[in-house]
């Protein structure tokens, strides 16, 4: 054996930060000695910072990273570190690892794939290095080793790859490795994206495997410089296996990951693998070599890391975003010395989402610091000295104002307040419509004519908006605070949004994230939260809501979706027009194959507003706060998705897709009646968990009726595990008992038609096959649905009422289980939606509990103005 005790060390550096740059990286190198590493690998560019961008050109930046480096050098001893800075060669500029070992510099490798996609912008200020070529650089009277080259240090071998050269598909360590390299370092500068760690791991592990070497990656940590954040997470694995992988999110400035690794094995690997090519003639003018005595190392633990539980869960990517965010907002609060953030809280989901995440900065961090360690952190705040716990601090903190107008809703209001009382934060309320009347006032006496919604509609929303923006300004700049924007992407790309309104703010936290996934966080914070933080309850109520922004009159009940189309239907296609590049047509196609419910001519519709609003609105994109990166693609014009602001609007393109739009139009005949099949299933089978009398009866009725008519559809209850109705998940309740949500009684059953169980399978010689589409109701496990069309809480259970009115169906004639239940519910919502409703009742069976109960429902629906025949009064007519 000949074993090594190696390290990664994460590092939250600073553009151009000196002091505390340097002050990290020494951290790094003492906690590393003090441990025994002998071999220390430190970030990308970890001397100056990553993100200097245009100021990687100003020479005394390269001057005072050289300076840096070899006073850094100096605290090497014993050890071999890998230190990254910018060096000129030839009047160009290259991104480099520099190799010291004992005080002095070895060599400079530089990189030779830059990352030039997405946010990166590499070529912009460096050259790549040509591979296979070797010279010397001239840096203040040094002559040092620069190109294409690895080192021998004490007869081990060290190579490179430095960030990207690991993710392409000619990696330089393919050419290294048959030079026999034990050991290959990785310093990288990979920001967070959702699940990109296993992307990680697996370019770590592969290296490692086909190269039959040790492979140790670092990486940055925390919000580097504005937009960017860093998760940490160093790997080290060897031939293949993992070794130690590192925490991510911390933080502290530094965090250390060690293995140890047996070189002499690794080299064992290489000769055992069939696969592996020496090269028999050696070019020993790419390999510097030193001597250099490796001490005595004891055997350590293999696997030296776990994954956290949070990282194991269903829900990473919440729990990444929760974590993420927080540690953004937290370096950009204390990078900046800002005394906290400010937020113009509406009550609604994402000026919500934005305060539970500087909520979450607060408890992540005193977590992991203490309450100490993060009032030392933010030391330039006198007054955080004084806070003595997490509702102290978050005080200090989150400064939120609700600002009502003539529009606004008690509903909102009590929702902002609740909010921030329960978050713990300052909050305020004021009313703005008297500054919105002089606006109006003072501009209709200009133009001569009174303003009104008929003609002036947006103007007049934006108003309201705008004058929001100066009232929150101040506040902020009263207490020396960052106004958080609080745009998601998804409204960004349609610029549904004001400028100088809700887009006003120094930071734009939820910028990257669309608006689906925000409201699913939502639910998932009220309801799990992350891992070792309690649920934040409070957000029921902003749950409970229709998003809307509040600016027409109340009697136009304006809602978000309402005012462009569904949000899962804008996101689809921004994703496909806009990160894909697809043509309009090409977007028309995939909708129609992803959401076949809506009509051809609705989906081109909605296709061509997005495609206009996203070509007319590039100038708000161009103003907007910068964005935290947090997915694979946001619309950031300075950092990822650059587009004209003038442009010919995409008018060619969208004819293109009309012509394909109302052919398919002329073949999308409609539907006048349907068969509505409402849960007919084992679960609710005479013999199931939640027994119907005699449901199987029913089966020869309905399959006779499927073949009188050309739509048939089906609910279908499709239960989480833990559904909120069953009676197992509230400790001490039966079935049979009732509890309160959300202000409605919600009876309590035993487990029935859970997802992927016999149970939730359709009963028995029933004509599936027949079915135009099934509707899975019951899904979310915090509210039932009885009805296929409402949930209990009165929010849409399914997409059949949508599906129905696309293929203008008029007349719905319903069968199922249970009649006094899941039928009734869904035929009393039917009547209210306006369809023309039937009740066949042989093709039904109730619960009769109490005795009469199935009659008592069936007279109901009679005075509801359903029609109530059997089975035979249909199959007769059809004759």
């Amino acid at each position: 054996m000949q074993l090594i005790k190696v390290g990664a060390a994460v590092l939250n550096q600073t553009p151009f930060d000196w002091d505390n740059n340097k002050k990290n990286i020494l951290a790094a190198i003492h906690s590393a000695r003090a441990e025994g590493v002998t071999i220390l690998c430190l970030p990308e560019l970890c001397i100056t910072g990553y993100g200097c961008e245009d100021d990687f050109f100003r020479a005394d930046l390269r001057q005072r990273a050289w300076q840096q480096l070899l006073e850094i050098m100096s605290e090497t001893s014993g050890m071999i570190v890998s230190l990254g800075l910018p060096v000129p060669y030839n009047n160009a500029l290259f991104n480099c690892a520099a190799l010291v070992c004992n005080g002095k510099l070895l060599g400079l490798v530089p990189k030779q794939n830059l990352a030039g996609d997405g946010i990166h912008y590499e070529p912009r200020w460096f050259e790549p290095w040509d591979e296979g070529v070797v010279s010397t650089v001239i840096i203040d009277g040094q002559t040092v080793p620069i190109g294409d080259i690895h080192f021998s240090v004490g007869g081990v071998k060290i190579g490179f790859e430095i960030c990207e050269d690991a993710w392409v598909g000619r990696r330089p360590g393919a050419k290294l490795a048959p030079k026999g390299v034990d050991i290959f370092l990785n310093p990288s500068a990979s920001h967070f994206s959702f699940g990109k760690l296993e992307i990680r791991k697996r370019l770590v592990l592969e290296g490692s495997r086909a190269f039959s070497a040790t492979y140790i990656y670092a990486n940055l940590l925390g919000n580097e410089a504005g937009r960017a954040i860093y998760d940490g997470g160093a790997i080290i694995a060897s031939c293949g296996n993992l070794n130690a992988v590192g925490p991510r999110f911390s933080y502290q400035n530094m965090e250390l990951t060690t293995g140890v690794i047996d070189v002499a094995h690794s080299r064992m690997a290489q000769s055992r693998s069939y696969s592996f090519r020496p090269e028999m003639a050696e070019d020993t003018s790419d390999c510097i070599r030193i001597s250099f005595d490796f001490p005595e190392q004891a055997p350590g633990q293999i696997v030296s890391s776990k994954q956290l539980e949070w990282e194991l869960g269903p829900q990473l990517k919440d729990e990444e975003f929760s974590r993420a965010i927080g540690l953004g907002l937290f370096d950009y609060l204390r990078k900046t010395h800002s005394k906290g953030y400010t937020v113009s809280l509406s009550g609604g989901a994402d000026s919500s989402c934005v305060c539970c995440l500087v909520s979450l900065m607060v408890r992540f961090a005193v977590q992991q610091l203490g309450m100490s360690g993060f009032c030392e952190k933010l030391s330039y705040m006198p007054d955080i000295q004084k806070a003595k716990d997490e509702k102290d601090v978050i005080n200090l903190l989150l400064t939120c104002a609700y600002q009502a107008s003539d529009n606004s809703s008690p509903e909102t209001l009590n929702s902002a307040k609740e909010l921030a009382h329960y978050l713990g934060a300052r909050f305020f309320e004021f009313n703005i419509s008297n500054v919105v009347d002089e606006y109006t006032s003072m501009v209709a006496k200009a133009v001569g004519r009174e303003l009104d919604w008929t003609q002036d509609d947006i103007a007049l929303q934006n108003i309201q908006a705008r004058v929001r923006s100066p009232g929150i300004w101040l506040i902020a700049n009263l207490q020396g605070s960052v106004l958080l924007s609080t745009s998601n992407r998804s409204e960004g790309a349609v610029g549904y949004c004001t400028m100088d309104g809700d887009t006003s703010g120094g930071l734009a936290p939820i910028a990257g994230v669309d608006k689906n996934f925000i409201r699913r966080w939502l639910r998932w914070m009220e309801n799990t939260g992350p891992s070792g933080l309690n649920p934040y309850e409070a957000l029921r109520v902003v749950n409970n809501q229709t998003p809307g922004p509040e600016l027409r009159p109340k009697t136009a009940h304006q809602a978000g979706e309402k005012d462009l189309m569904p949000y899962d239907v804008l996101d689809a296609i921004e994703e496909a027009a806009i990160e894909n590049n697809q043509s309009a047509h090409d977007c028309y196609v995939l909708m129609r194959t992803r959401f076949p419910l809506y009509d051809p001519t609705t989906m081109a519709t909605w296709i061509q507003k997005f495609f206009n609003l996203w070509s007319r609105n590039q100038w708000k994109r161009e103003r907007l706060a910068p964005a935290l990166h947090v997915a694979s693609r946001n619309l950031d014009p300075r950092t990822w998705r650059r587009s004209p602001i003038l442009s010919g609007g995409f008018k060619v393109e969208l004819e293109e897709m009309w012509a394909t739009a109302r052919k398919d139009a002329d073949t999308n005949k409609p539907v006048e009646k349907a068969l509505v099949i409402i849960d007919a299933q084992k679960g609710f089978g005479s013999k199931g968990e939640l027994a119907v009398p005699d449901a199987e009866a029913i089966v020869p009725v309905v399959n006779e009726l499927i073949d009188r008519f050309d739509l048939v559809v089906a609910s279908q209850d499709w239960h989480p595990s833990e559904h909120v109705s069953f009676a197992h998940t509230h400790p001490g309740k039966r079935p049979g008992d009732s509890i309160d949500i959300a202000g409605k009684p919600q009876p309590l059953f035993n487990r029935h038609c859970v997802q992927n169980t016999p149970g939730s399978q359709f009963l028995e010689g029933l004509n599936t096959a027949a079915f135009t589409k099934v509707f899975r109701k019951g899904t979310d496990r915090t509210i039932d649905s009885f009805s296929a069309f409402c949930d209990n809480s009165g929010g849409k259970a399914s997409d059949m009422e949508d599906y129905l009115r696309q293929r203008h169906v008029h007349d719905l004639y319903f069968v199922g289980l249970a009649t006094n239940y899941c039928v009734f519910r869904s035929v009393m919502d039917a009547v209210e939606a306006g369809f023309k409703v039937y009740l066949v009742v042989d093709g039904c069976r109730g619960i009769d509990d109490p005795p009469g109960a199935t009659e008592e429902s069936i007279a109901t629906m009679r005075k509801a103005g359903v029609t109530v025949l059997q089975s035979a009064d249909i199959l007769a007519a059809a004759r």
